[in-house]
């Protein structure tokens, strides 16, 4: 970032020094720019090599059982309805984002930006048509919907969901079904009860709540002493390429609702709403529900303990005992309704390997999956991922100075970090993590707020041009 007070730059600034001062290139300002360049051509490698040994194994033994390696895609270059507003959106937000971002009112940047999301979203969803974009996603037999007409007695099917968990009784639950505990498909079953049944409606939901993720992750930034950076940050959360699967999965709405639990407990945890209380317990209702959407979102506990840390005070104490009954209300009502979930994830891990899972290589998928984090994620990420160390290590000013606040983005996109690095080495997400980790890759964009403020329009158009690339060449599919 620009160097600033207290930063440990060398120079203190003062707010009349000109623009022109402020920005003027230096050795160590030129150092680190290639830097970003050199850290983001390596994620790109990364990509490549995934690709190209992704290919030869395919097309060796087809143990990896994905068309187009790394990503679960086929090649399909193609043009569709969404094509213009994609571009346009992209080009309105590399444009005015930054300055509008800098300017706004906090409720209007945090409304702007699930706006801007959403149309970025919709747009990459419809190069692939109505149909086949978003209304007919959810409805395949491996997905949620395939499973909804199975609920009609609740509490019964709920007492009887891990009988159907493993491959061979009769009635075996559909792959996403199968693989997830019955909070996923409750919320279209939800749906379908209040007369929004169906692909069209689903996939919907899923583009809606899906893109709010970006605000959440503004809220939790400005809770925690980050706005500057939080203002940075907005339009790299808008336009992160992991929109292409936002529209529409139901990953993109388990992201919104492990977001906004994290941005609820940083507003308890710091106390800057009028009822922490109600945060708290929020926070603790949606963390509850989280787990219920997917047991890999467990790790969701590794950034709630960042934002507890970063909150910096005693004070987040109390709050937790709030988070932590509404977790319990969850979880209780789960169990009292007949579904245990330590015992559902132990058959998962069994079905999980009586899949495709059994052939997949860990060799491959342990480093390959990092592949599908960078196109998720996207290049300028990777960029500002490589300025963490210093950004923590150049935090010398007081509590609410400019370098404590990309401290503050550097730990909480850390934490991100060492949850996915668990994720991967377990095992059990080897292919397809470019949709199934977005609750995570979502976070990662927020990195580029650590770029130089004067480099975000390029680094903005290669998130857009990245995103518009992979939507435009690959069909993808899951």
């Amino acid at each position: 970032m620009l160097p600033r007070p207290g930063t440990g730059s060398g120079t203190a600034r003062t707010p009349g020094t000109p623009e022109a001062a402020r920005t003027a290139p230096d050795p160590a300002h030129r150092s680190g720019r290639l830097l970003d360049l050199v850290a983001a051509g390596a994620g790109a490698l990364l990509f490549a090599v995934a690709a190209v040994a992704g290919t030869l194994i395919e097309h060796y033994d087809g143990t990896l059982h994905v068309s187009w390696p790394p990503l679960l895609a086929e090649w399909m270059p193609h043009l569709g309805p969404g094509t213009l507003p994609a571009l346009g959106t992209a080009v309105a937000v590399i444009a005015y984002g930054p300055p509008l971002a800098a300017r706004l009112s906090w409720r209007r940047l945090t409304w702007f930006s699930w706006a801007a999301a959403l149309a970025w979203t919709w747009s990459l969803a419809l190069v692939d048509g109505w149909q086949r974009g978003v209304a007919g996603r959810l409805t395949t037999r491996h997905e949620y919907l395939s499973g909804v007409d199975r609920f009609e007695d609740i509490p019964a099917t709920l007492r009887d969901f891990t009988r159907h968990i493993l491959i061979g009784p009769p009635d075996n639950w559909p792959t996403h079904i199968a693989g997830h505990p019955p909070g996923a498909v409750l919320t279209f079953v939800g749906l379908d009860r209040i007369g929004l049944g169906g692909g069209a409606w689903a996939g919907a939901f899923c583009v809606v709540t899906g893109a709010s993720t970006a605000a959440a992750v503004l809220v939790t930034l400005r809770a925690l002493g980050a706005g500057r950076a939080a203002r940075a940050a907005a339009p790299f959360l808008v336009l992160a390429p992991g929109a292409v699967w936002v529209g529409a999965s139901a990953d993109g709405y388990f992201a919104a609702v492990a977001a906004w639990a994290l941005a609820l407990l940083a507003l308890a945890a710091t106390r800057t709403v009028r009822a922490p209380w109600a945060a708290a317990l929020g926070s603790g209702l949606l963390f509850g529900v989280t787990v219920h959407l997917s047991y890999g979102l467990t790790l969701m506990v590794v950034p709630a303990v960042a934002v507890l840390v970063l909150a910096r005070t005693a004070r987040p104490l109390p709050m937790a005992g709030f988070a932590v009954l509404g977790f319990a209300a969850v979880a209780v009502t789960f169990l009292l309704a007949g579904f245990r979930w330590w015992e559902a994830y132990g058959l998962l891990v069994e079905r999980y390997y009586q899949g495709v899972a059994r052939e997949r290589p860990y060799g491959y998928w342990v480093w390959a999956n990092g592949a599908g984090v960078v196109i998720a994620a996207g290049l300028a990420a990777v960029a500002g991922i490589r300025r963490l160390p210093a950004a923590v290590r150049g935090a010398r000013g007081s509590a609410r100075g400019p370098g404590n606040a990309d401290r503050t983005v550097a730990l909480l996109v850390a934490a991100v970090l060492l949850a996915l690095l668990v994720a991967d080495l377990s095992g059990m997400s080897k292919a397809e993590t470019e949709r199934i980790w977005l609750p995570f890759t979502l976070w990662l964009p927020a990195a580029a707020a650590l770029l130089p403020s004067r480099d975000h329009r390029g680094w903005l158009a290669a998130q857009a041009g990245l995103a518009l690339l992979v939507n435009h060449l690959l069909l993808t599919v899951w």
